[in-house]
């Protein structure tokens, strides 16, 4: 079977879904690699380097599309709602596409996917699982906008996040607070603290307090108690605005004393909650700095403007988007890795093996035969569960 690597076309989009390091074992399985001309330029990735470990070149998109059974991507359509539209005419029945699609975003783009007859399958939607660990791509992602995110902090924030003891005196450290301790938080945390700021943490799901302290970070408690605070797949759920309220009523006292607040609650499919509202910037110290991962989902600052950096009554609200891709060698690395492991799980032999019985299969398949086949998001949008 030939994989395709088409050059991503999101705007400002560096990674590439593939890197030549993984070529080799993919070939070994019985898979041939066609890349894109220049795909994995931006990332650090030249064109010789891929064919150097065994991939050929193809000229242009077209002729990827053409070529591959399966096609991989970072954003494809649905997760690239800029330009991804433009590949819905190179798609055909029966061939397989993988990448980040986001199927709890749009039905109408999974809808169009689905009309395509593409075997799409959604890397959003790896179950959370020791099986499927090696394959998870949103966590490898989430990894790394974690790191960044210290990393625009430190940049934009008037103060040193170490404490340092000179001739001119002695420096006191800067305190760092992360709101929502998934993947993403927990790299935050631990990017904090290796800067030397005092890092503290808070999440709706106390299960999480030890993660937090084996960091080094302090966890924030708070006076209230979430409900169902998290679902099946480890995720935080939803609550409702009375819990919020109060929620936003204690937390103001930790956030004004903050130099740099990192928030990263994203709830799967929703609106991201509202943590920060604009009372508690006001109340915060001129020169401190929010970075909003959850900014591309609302924000969890009401002051958030998705794509932007803003200073709102003297703070700097940095809400950019697609981090991962400001880190695209590794990025791109480490995606690459969960999808060579997703592909080999997926085939074998050289052929694919659609073995619905297997969990990871089963929940990452989005559309397959010109329907939409996954029942997890059939039923987020309200349709009829097939039988």
């Amino acid at each position: 079977m030939i994989v395709g690597v088409p050059r991503e076309i999101y705007p400002g989009e560096r990674r590439v879904a593939l890197v030549p390091s993984t070529v080799p074992p993919l070939a070994k399985a019985g898979l041939q690699v066609v890349v894109e001309a220049g795909a994995g330029t931006e990332a650090g990735y030249p064109d010789q380097e891929y064919v150097s470990k065994g991939a050929k070149v193809a000229p242009d998109r077209a002729e990827v599309f053409r070529a591959a059974d399966i096609v991989v991507q970072v954003l494809a359509h649905g997760a690239n709602d800029r330009t991804g539209k433009a590949d819905l005419p190179l798609l055909r029945r029966d061939q397989v596409l993988i990448g980040f699609l986001r199927p709890l975003g749009s039905i109408e783009s999974v809808r169009e996917l689905a009309a395509t007859g593409v075997t799409a399958f959604a890397v959003e939607l790896m179950p959370r699982t020791t099986r499927a660990q090696s394959m998870d791509a949103l966590s490898s992602m989430a990894t790394i906008s974690g790191y960044k995110a210290v990393l625009l902090a430190a940049d934009r924030l008037p103060r040193l996040f170490p404490m340092l003891t000179t001739a001119a005196g002695t420096i006191t450290p800067a305190r760092a607070l992360i709101i929502g301790v998934g993947v993403a938080g927990l790299q935050a945390i631990a990017t904090a603290r290796r800067l030397g700021a005092v890092t503290s943490a808070y999440d709706l799901r106390p299960a999480v307090k030890e993660q937090v302290q084996s960091l080094g970070g302090r966890f924030v408690e708070l006076e209230i108690e979430a409900k169902d605070a998290q679902d099946a797949r480890g995720y935080a759920r939803a609550q409702d605005e009375t819990f919020y309220r109060k929620q936003r009523e204690l937390l103001g006292k930790v956030v004004a004393e903050s130099d740099v607040v990192i928030t990263a609650a994203v709830v799967p499919g929703k609106k991201s909650p509202i943590l920060v509202p604009k009372e508690m910037v006001l109340r915060m110290t001129p020169g401190s700095v929010i970075v909003d991962l959850a900014s591309e989902r609302g924000g969890n600052c009401e002051l958030t403007r998705s794509g932007e950096i803003v200073v709102e009554h003297g703070v700097t609200i940095v809400g950019l988007v697609n981090l991962a891709s400001s880190v695209p060698y590794h990025a791109s690395q480490m995606y690459s890795r969960n999808l060579s492991a997703f592909l080999l799980h997926l085939t074998k032999e050289g052929k694919l093996q659609l073995n619905l019985d297997d969990e990871i299969i089963r929940e990452t398949l989005l559309t397959r035969a010109g329907e939409v086949a996954n029942p997890r998001v059939r039923e987020f949008f309200n349709q009829e569960v097939p039988k």
